[in-house]
């Protein structure tokens, strides 16, 4: 491609430069002509005007005294002849003095009181002429001058102009060769040496992969502008259609996305909570043949694949709960056989009412306090599997929730992901660990979570709410720092408050106003 480029570049400079020169040369000779012709007219005009040529003219010039006057005009101003004639056309002055005196062989043209100009063929040869009318005293045309220039002198200086000419032309000829040599070696390192189809297949190939692949893919060159991006990108990051060739930061607001976008923060599959997704975010450099020319973000959608993780491990939990209930049940069973086996039947009776009557009250309890049956369920499994990791979770006597106009999928939500952050957060800290929950309708919903570990420091209040931000270790299959910013999102969608209140020990409120328009129990959060 080099080659064609170079080759075509040159044929279009050579094209153009001969036919400029010739352009230039041929509008030269005709300035060379007008120019001689000028220079006879003078020439003439000054003759025509000498007063000793009317004088000779109107007495027949008896002492030859115009051929001596042309001699000199011809030695000063190098014209090739000045001929001066009468009315009637009979020569006084000529370089070949045998024709002075002879009529000329045209008409004598300034009868007509008017100067001519033009190129001749005279005995001489071909000159550039000028004819002038000598008039008398009152005006009336006693004579003609005519003064030629031979073309062997305009042809001289043509000549001059046609070598200024060629090395102008050469010399633009050299700086194309030279530019174009330049341009072809700068195509050939901006398309990186691949020829036109190799481009236009390369086109069609990311075309085909941009568009055909479910993953959003955003394309930025160094400057930070969008250079493609793919239809998955638009919806995920709701980008207007026209978004290439503007910067990224225009495609979202301020926040951990956009830092992301921008490579502002750093690392692999980070994750970021939008208004309706919670997206894993990749960006990675593109460096080709030692150069970079941008970099490649990738986003996934894991907003349903996040919930079904959180819904899976919550089953976990209620899965080994279950188990240790179990465990627990086969020893109380074997208590009470053991009973019956020494013949304590009274004793036995009354382990079993016991152990029943604990059981039925904890769940009794809660129902009791906590309508929405959703959320008294939640409690309840939400104890049992604390209580396998020593961990005691407790609702506070004067906890009351009736029936409300909150969503009760947003509760669930809130209360789930608080009590879970504070089960987690008393991990491997010393006994006892307890965990205190406390749930009031009296204005709108409040819910308080607290616990005894080491809390939130003071330095971490402003970041602790933030989507990916997290001091804990990651959990196998599940992301850290989503909760608390789930959290946030919900309560801040639902127009509430959420207090973040540094340690010792974790304390967190939330509040959600009793607004009938907010969202009913159908709507759907990310758990």
């Amino acid at each position: 491609m080099t080659a064609q480029i170079l080759i075509w570049m040159l044929s279009i400079l050579v094209l153009t430069v001969t036919m400029g020169g010739m352009v230039f040369t041929l509008i030269s000779n005709q300035s060379l002509d007008r120019q001689y012709q000028l220079r006879a007219l003078g020439i003439a005009a000054s003759v025509s005007q000498m007063p000793q040529v009317r004088a000779a003219l109107q007495a027949g010039d008896p002492q030859h005294t115009i051929q001596w006057l042309a001699a000199g005009v011809v030695d000063a101003a190098q014209p090739a002849y000045v001929v001066v004639t009468d009315s009637s056309g009979v020569r006084f002055s000529h370089p070949n003095p045998a024709l002075i005196g002879q009529q000329l062989e045209e008409p004598v043209a300034v009868l007509d009181g008017q100067t001519h100009l033009g190129v001749n063929a005279g005995s001489l040869g071909t000159s550039a002429n000028a004819k002038v009318p000598v008039r008398s005293g009152d005006g009336s045309i006693i004579g003609q001058v005519s003064v030629g220039i031979l073309v062997t002198t305009e042809q001289g200086d043509q000549i001059r102009e046609v070598w200024l000419i060629v090395g102008f032309s050469a010399a633009v000829l050299a700086l194309g060769v030279l530019g174009s040599l330049l341009l072809a070696r700068r195509i050939k390192r901006v398309t990186f040496d691949l020829e036109p189809a190799e481009i236009a297949s390369l086109l069609q190939e990311r075309e085909a992969l941009l568009h055909g692949i479910r993953e959003a893919v955003v394309g930025l060159d160094d400057d930070g502008l969008v250079t493609l991006i793919n239809e998955e990108a638009r919806r995920l990051l709701n980008a207007e259609p026209a978004v290439v060739g503007k910067p990224v930061t225009d495609l979202v607001p301020p926040g951990r996305l956009r830092d992301l976008l921008t490579g502002a923060l750093p690392g692999a599959d980070q994750v970021a909570l939008t208004a309706d997704s919670l997206l894993v975010v990749n960006r990675m450099p593109v460096v080709l043949a030692g150069r970079s020319i941008g970099s490649v973000v990738t986003i996934r959608d894991r907003t349903e694949t996040e919930a079904l993780i959180r819904d899976l491990h919550s089953v976990h939990g209620l899965m080994d709960a279950m188990r240790a209930l179990e465990h627990e049940y086969a020893n109380r069973l074997h208590v009470v056989a053991g009973l019956l086996e020494m013949g304590e039947h009274s004793k036995a009776r009354n382990y079993v009412s016991q152990i029943s009557d604990t059981s039925r009250s904890l769940g009794e309890g809660l129902r009791g306090r906590i309508a929405p049956p959703e959320l008294a369920a939640l409690l309840l499994a939400k104890i049992t599997v604390a209580a396998e990791q020593d961990v005691l979770i407790s609702v506070t006597e004067d906890s009351r929730l009736h029936q409300t106009t909150v969503s009760h999928h947003a509760l669930l939500t809130i209360v789930g992901n608080l009590l879970d952050n504070a089960v987690d957060a008393l991990a491997n800290t010393p006994m006892p660990r307890l965990v205190t929950i406390q749930l009031d309708d009296a204005d709108g919903v409040f819910v308080a979570v607290r616990d005894n570990g080491a809390g939130v420091p003071a330095h971490s209040i402003d970041h602790v709410l933030v989507d990916g931000y997290t001091t804990k270790e990651a959990r196998p299959g599940m992301r850290r720092g989503i909760g608390l910013a789930l959290v946030s999102r919900i309560v801040r969608r639902a127009a509430g408050t959420l207090d973040v209140f540094p340690g010792p020990g974790g304390h967190f409120e939330v509040w959600l106003p009793a607004d009938p328009q907010a969202p009913g129990p159908n709507d759907e959060e990310v758990q």
